[in-house]
């Protein structure tokens, strides 16, 4: 496992959102009402958790989003500049309101509720205005909390000027073949497969994408075809709060590794690492580690 002096370039486009978390002592079933034991507030959104998460590993971040011109967003950027995100392309919206999320939260389960508001209406226009950023950046991670036509623009945009591009496919949809095709890497959770890709076989899906695809589930394990063999990589939690933000920390350590030139099984041992310090804390930005944590 290699780190150099160099200081990664990571542009990421993609959503934020203030989460309200619901601690009970049992997910509510179909018409019936539960007590939450507590309520909690953190700052989330899958684009400004890696945003942080790569930030906090080292790495010069631009975060390209869109944000309601309100309190809430206002917070969401104060937070990210404290966290050394650059907020330049983070447009505040005056006609849609902050992204939010609704969790339950029981014995580390959680079930969670979006309201992507503001981060539906990410425009071209605004991916357009920071295309001087995104050309010279080692790496772009986006994820499916914006809409579809954007992220396909955004890795037409990267392939026309020939950068790297990472897809976290969460929240699961279908994902067209050019993104496929174009992305260095995609990390998917096990039982979102079927809407991600159709009704194929994860083996036939691993093999088709072979260093490419990375398949991950409760357990913070990962799976992925290496060319010539099934590799597995598993680093369980000492504790777990909850499991929001798992995936994010993941891919924000793989893709730091990624951007230092580790090899993928190294890549995917860092993003294991990273993602198991978030699972010892509520919210998925609080325990996103700094790199002196995994030293």
């Amino acid at each position: 496992m290699k780190f150099t002096s160099y200081q990664p370039k990571i542009v990421v486009v993609g959503s934020s959102s203030i989460d309200y978390v619901l601690k009970t002592n049992h997910h509510p079933q179909i018409n019936e009402t539960v007590l939450a034991e507590d309520t909690e507030i953190f700052f989330g959104g899958k684009g400004a958790n890696q945003a942080i998460g790569t930030s906090r590993l080292g790495a010069k971040v631009y975060y390209i989003g869109n944000i309601g011109a309100d309190n809430i967003g206002n917070d969401i950027i104060q937070s990210l500049n404290t966290e050394q995100v650059n907020t330049q392309y983070v447009h505040q919206d005056p006609q849609h309101p902050t992204g939010k999320a609704y969790v339950i939260s029981a014995h580390g389960k959680t079930s969670i509720v979006v309201a992507p508001a503001a981060n539906l209406y990410i425009s071209k226009e605004m991916i357009d205005q920071a295309e001087e950023v995104i050309a010279t950046a080692d790496l772009v991670l986006t994820q499916l909390e914006i809409p579809s036509d954007i992220v396909e623009y955004l890795v037409e945009k990267c392939k026309k000027l020939q950068v790297k591009i990472g897809l976290y496919a969460s929240p699961a949809r279908a994902v067209c073949s050019d993104i496929l095709e174009y992305s260095s890497f995609i990390v998917a959770k096990s039982k979102d497969l079927a809407d991600i890709l159709g009704n194929e076989n994860r083996e036939i899906a691993l093999k088709k994408l072979p260093n490419k695809l990375f398949i991950r589930d409760d357990t913070n394990s990962t799976i992925y075809f290496n060319g010539e063999e099934m590799k597995y990589s598993r680093n369980d939690p000492d504790t777990i709060a909850n499991k929001m933000g798992m995936g994010d920390a993941f891919t924000s350590g793989f893709a730091v590794a990624f951007c230092h030139g580790n090899s993928i099984d190294d890549c995917v041992k860092f993003g294991n690492r990273t993602s198991m310090k978030v699972a010892a804390n509520l919210g998925s930005q609080r325990g996103l580690p700094f790199i002196k944590d995994l030293a």
